[in-house]
């Protein structure tokens, strides 16, 4: 799972940026009882792909045909878990074959854009997992590709499924709290200073996140993307400016255990600028003692506020608006069920209409997050996005 591909800082053509768009939201296809088929192929079977098979395997209409794996064993074991008849070890047998409609792509990071272009080139609709790629260059070259092709895109940004997100990107862009002038965002984790997840310094599944020469970002490009997806999906804008400072903690004697050296980062802080004028924060940890997979979103603005609190797929929304704020009052605000980025991927197939969050808003997201690298870099640089 090296990272093999050059490390590209020239942008290719620049995606339309689909992160404003949340109004636009309420107007996608949802989960319907149309039960058209959808062939699928699941393109790498470790981690996520085990999620992936049960919720789209249970969709009526979907059947997953096929697996890719460059693990026969491995994907053996997926084959027979999941009823998949059809294994393939690469890419290029797959289209051969060609016996299916779309893809979702659930293979490591580094290898989303090598893996996905030939789907695209080939005229399949595909769902990749988050980051969309290791880096801005081909995240947009992606963007570009699913747009030509003209296929259904997106990227699985899981906490679009949030009902209590979707419910304040709604508030906001019907004006519910006014003008957004200040936010703060948090996604905090604690597996490294507990095992609740297991004991990561003694698995390959934890290990290589901390490392730079196994195709980690750290926890900025981790899970920095889907706090900055948060974030900036419920104001409802777009950032413009960019800081950040990174920190890598020591862990083992040396900074490395076995092939791993321990050199990625371990909390990321950002400081944003909206294009609405707003600021904001953004911070991400994997030592926030006491917190195994917590979000947290707070947005203020000239009429009132918001805030989501989220732990996996539970999310709670709260608010204090008109005569509340004149006592600091916050109440509970309801959340209506969303479909799941599952469920809306197989029905703008069905219904042969975009969806998000799509690929031009992976790549959006992916410049702010190579830029926030850069800023690092350059002590903390105020960057323009």
């Amino acid at each position: 799972m090296i990272d093999e591909l050059p490390n590209a800082t020239t942008a290719a053509t620049e995606p339309a940026d689909s992160s404003v768009m949340a109004p636009a939201e309420a107007a996608q296809p949802s989960a319907r009882p149309d039960e058209r088929p959808v062939r699928l192929l699941i393109v790498g079977t470790g981690g996520m792909a085990r999620q992936h098979a049960e919720k789209f395997g249970a969709i009526p209409g979907v059947t997953l045909t096929a697996g890719i794996d460059t693990n026969p064993d491995r994907l053996r074991s997926f084959q027979d878990t999941h009823g998949i008849a059809k294994g393939f070890a690469s890419v290029q047998e797959a289209l051969d074959w060609g016996e299916f409609d779309a893809v979702t792509n659930v293979t490591p990071d580094a290898v989303h854009y090598m893996t996905t272009l030939p789907f695209l080139a080939a005229g399949k609709h595909v769902m990749c997992e988050k980051p969309l790629a290791a880096n801005y260059a081909h995240a947009a070259e992606m963007a570009q590709a699913a747009s030509l092709a003209g296929v259904v895109n997106m990227v699985n940004l899981t906490y679009r499924n949030v009902p209590a997100i979707n419910e304040a990107a709604r508030l906001v862009s019907e004006g519910a709290i006014g003008e957004v002038r200040h936010f703060e965002a948090s996604y905090l984790q604690s597996w490294l200073t507990q095992p609740a997840w297991g004991e990561w310094s003694t698995s390959s599944t934890w290990l290589w996140r901390l490392s730079k020469s196994h195709g980690s970002t750290g926890v900025l490009g981790d899970v920095g993307v889907h706090i900055l997806d948060f974030a900036t999906y419920a104001a409802g804008s777009s950032p413009t400016n960019v800081s950040c400072r990174l920190a890598t903690f020591p862990k083992a004697p040396g900074d490395r255990i076995g092939e791993y050296v321990l050199d990625a980062n371990d909390s990321a802080v950002m400081h944003l600028r909206l294009s609405n004028g707003a600021t904001g924060v953004v911070h991400a940890s994997r030592f926030a003692s006491g917190h195994l997979n917590d979000l947290t979103l707070k947005l203020f603005g000239t009429k009132g506020g918001l805030e989501v609190q989220g732990s996996n797929e539970k999310s709670v929304l709260r608010g204090s608006l008109g005569e509340d704020m004149l006592t600091g009052t916050w109440r509970d605000l309801p959340a209506p069920p969303v479909p799941t980025n599952y469920q809306r991927f197989i029905a703008a197939i069905r219904a042969g209409t975009p969806v998000l969050p799509d690929f031009a808003r992976g790549a959006a997201l992916q410049k702010v997050l190579d830029l926030a690298l850069a800023s690092d870099e350059a002590r903390s640089l105020d960057m323009a996005v």
